[in-house]
């Protein structure tokens, strides 16, 4: 079938553009009339066999449907109903679950290319762990957008009790005030869920058959925490290869990044170095800061957190999916009132002991890259990582709409 998620319109007689906005857009010529009209029976409920029937009905030359089919799939316009595999098949007969997931299954199908790979995705996410270490007003909140969006198991950790400022739509609610953090962060995660996740009790071992985490990503209330990450507190995720993403606000500026890769892209420890290069006295300043008196209520705007969660959702989704998001060895910080995100570069730098600085020495990671050995194990199949641009034969383009 012709991807339902992208709008369909004729800008003349010969041109067809599927899909509106230009990340999406294609325009695909010349189409004849009896091609366009075709085109209206790729609606998934028909097979090659059955489509190469109605196209000699239409007295269409021999031949010309499989290349209609082959030039579409070609530009990447073409799903498949019943494809992506095994764990797509299963998805499929929980039809309450799928009903829920329908809207980010159309999404994934916009940034995908073969047919059946927006289903390989969704389905592939059930199997994932992923960790979220904070349940504060960003880390609850985005904990339960990645449990609604299909990931198999959310897994919140926090300490302490809810206090009435940790509530926010989306995340804590009111009547979790009193009780412990985490376990109100996971009632939160097990309510946005489409499925039903397993349940777990922070004091389960973890047996060698329980599979690590795919992503970690730290959300801690502490704001000097957000703005300064203590190496020291990701050691283990650097020493299993964890991959993990730092998110949360500090003061009036919500940060989402570095998205850190071990060995390959800048951490903590980077970040701290290269900041005490380019200002020494950075180290007396974060000193204070930690030793310093807290204060009761930090500030963190309700609004500039939800922001802050839900792009690092969707920064965690995207690396999930097997994208390379822009996070990745990269600081976005967005600040009150005026709301520009800006991008912050977080270079490996050659002191820090993670090793990154001395490892190809590369600017930027490869959108298509395969899975390093430094994530064996930790990360999505490499089954699933696509390529996101298709091929496209002659005659279709991007549109510039």
């Amino acid at each position: 079938m012709v991807k339902p998620a992208l709008k369909r319109g004729w800008r003349d007689l010969n041109t067809v553009q599927f899909g509106m906005t230009p990340a999406h857009a294609l325009t695909l010529a010349p189409v004849d009339t009896a091609t366009g009209s075709f085109l209206e029976l790729l609606n998934g409920t028909r097979g090659p066999a059955l489509l190469r029937e109605e196209g000699h009905r239409m007295d269409l030359p021999d031949g010309h449907v499989d290349r209609v089919v082959e030039r579409l799939a070609r530009a990447g316009l073409l799903d498949d109903s019943r494809g992506g595999g095994p764990a797509a098949d299963a998805l499929r007969e929980k039809k309450e679950v799928l009903d829920r997931l329908r809207p980010d299954l159309a999404s994934l199908s916009l940034t995908t290319s073969a047919p059946g790979d927006a289903m390989r995705h969704l389905a592939a996410r059930r199997a994932l762990r992923v960790g979220v270490r904070g349940a504060g007003r960003v880390g609850a909140v985005l904990a339960g957008l990645l449990s609604g969006s299909g990931v198999g198991e959310v897994d919140v950790r926090d300490s302490g009790r809810v206090e009435p400022w940790d509530v926010a739509p989306g995340g804590l609610p009111p009547e979790s005030i009193g009780d412990r953090r985490d376990e109100a962060a996971r009632r939160v995660v097990r309510r946005a869920s489409p499925d039903r996740p397993p349940r777990r009790s922070p004091t389960t071992p973890h047996e060698e058959a329980v599979p690590g985490f795919s992503l970690v990503i730290v959300a801690p209330r502490d704001d000097v925490a957000v703005h300064t990450p203590d190496p020291a507190t990701a050691e283990s995720l650097m020493a299993s290869g964890t991959p993990h993403l730092y998110a949360g606000v500090v003061e009036g500026t919500g940060v989402v990044g570095p998205l850190v890769l071990p060995g390959e892209t800048g951490c903590a420890g980077c970040l701290h170095a290269g900041r005490t290069d380019r200002d020494p006295v950075w180290p007396r300043l974060v000193a204070q800061w930690r030793s310093g008196r807290r204060r009761q209520v930090p500030p963190c705007d309700l609004t500039l957190a939800a922001a802050v969660a839900g792009l690092a959702a969707a920064h965690a989704l995207a690396f999930l999916d097997g994208r390379t998001p822009a996070s990745t060895g990269a600081r976005w910080e967005v600040s009150l009132p005026a709301l520009h995100w800006r991008a912050r570069p977080v270079r490996a730098h050659p002191a820090c002991p993670c090793g990154a600085a001395g490892k190809g020495k590369q600017e930027h990671i490869p959108e298509d890259g395969g899975w390093r050995a430094t994530m064996a194990g930790q990360g999505p199949s490499a089954e699933v990582r696509q390529e996101a641009e298709p091929a496209r034969p002659a005659g279709t383009w991007r549109a510039h709409v």
